[in-house]
């Protein structure tokens, strides 16, 4: 079992840079995936990317955010990380976290979420 709780999100300026936190709760040593996903309003949740909890490195990254954002894993703080950078006003969005035993890009394949973290891009 695992539970997940997001920090982090703010009102920014384009351009600006900001870093979410997910942490974690788990009963056990399952391993799972991670993803952060992001949800605009009037619009369904959007991949942003996932990464292997715990084991080696994997990570995936949406087209939208490549070279722009990077995903992270500190084992000892039992946290997981979105380190966003040159942010854009179409980044707008509640960025979620959430866990899977197997790795997806589609939302409706992962089954536990936490409560999101809104992130703000206006000039």
């Amino acid at each position: 079992q695992v539970q997940m709780v997001e920090s982090g999100g703010g009102l920014v300026q384009p351009g600006d840079s900001l870093k979410l936190s997910c942490t974690l709760s788990v009963r056990s040593l399952s391993q799972y995936f991670m993803a952060w996903f992001r949800q605009a309003p009037g619009k369904e949740r959007e991949f942003v990317t996932s990464i292997s909890w715990p084991g080696l490195t994997a990570t995936v990254y949406a087209d939208s955010v490549k070279g722009r954002f990077t995903v992270s894993r500190d084992f000892v703080e039992k946290k997981f990380f979105l380190h966003m950078n040159d942010l854009k006003v179409e980044d707008t969005g509640v960025y979620i976290c959430a866990a899977e035993r197997q790795r997806s890009n589609a939302s409706a394949a992962w089954h536990r979420w936490g409560q999101g973290t809104r992130v703000t891009v206006s000039s």
